[in-house]
């Protein structure tokens, strides 16, 4: 038996024996996975100036934005100006719309599960009002 070969079976037998030996990389209990195959993801590029109309999720939406400069409004609310690396959530039924800023494209990801409602699109007044601080 040459060396290779019985290196190849040594590694076979003993790999999943190491790998079942290994203590958890999480404390006080190993999390379990739920169902997430109705979860979506999708990255949006919105080019500088775009928004999407409002909308509603069933189940909510969580977004981050990865690239440039972006902007996001709940009905009634305040207009937001969003910067990469900083998620916002918006409840199940609550109507918003998100987009790029004006001056700058958005790359954002976004994380929902359900039905989405749209609506009206977003007029340029709201768009371009003065984003909150």
């Amino acid at each position: 038996m040459t060396r290779i070969k019985l290196l190849t079976i040594v590694c076979a037998v003993a790999a999943p024996i190491w790998v079942a030996g290994q203590t958890s990389n999480f404390m006080g209990g190993t999390p379990g996975a739920v169902d997430a195959t109705k979860v979506r993801t999708t990255r949006l590029k919105f080019p500088k100036g775009s928004r999407s109309n409002w909308h509603s999720h069933t189940w909510g939406q969580l977004l981050m934005l990865e690239e440039g400069k972006g902007r996001t409004q709940v009905r009634g609310g305040a207009l937001l100006e969003t910067v990469p690396g900083q998620p916002w959530w918006t409840a199940a039924g609550v109507e918003h719309w998100h987009g790029a800023a004006p001056e700058m494209d958005a790359l954002q990801l976004t994380i929902y599960e359900g039905d989405v409602k749209w609506l009206e699109p977003v007029q340029d007044k709201e768009y371009l009002a003065a984003p909150k601080k």
